[in-house]
């Protein structure tokens, strides 16, 4: 197993996310989260008592790639 880091910071209802692959940024309470994580992709996430959740990404969620032309 590789090494890791993560850390938060919170400025009150927003989060700083920052680790290994880059810097992400939330919003939102204990009921309902927006997150864009440090790849780009977008999370909708609404949490209910008694540990239920869902999570559903939003918009198209590129994902940053590169494109490779053969000749």
């Amino acid at each position: 197993m590789g090494w890791s880091y993560r850390k938060a910071i919170k400025v009150g209802p927003f989060r700083i996310n920052l680790s290994k692959r880059g810097v992400g940024h939330s919003v939102g309470g204990r009921g309902a989260r927006y997150t864009r994580g440090a790849d780009g992709r977008k999370h909708m996430t609404l949490r209910l008592p008694g540990g239920f959740s869902w999570r559903r990404q939003v918009g198209g969620g590129s994902r940053r790639t590169r494109s490779r032309s053969r000749r």
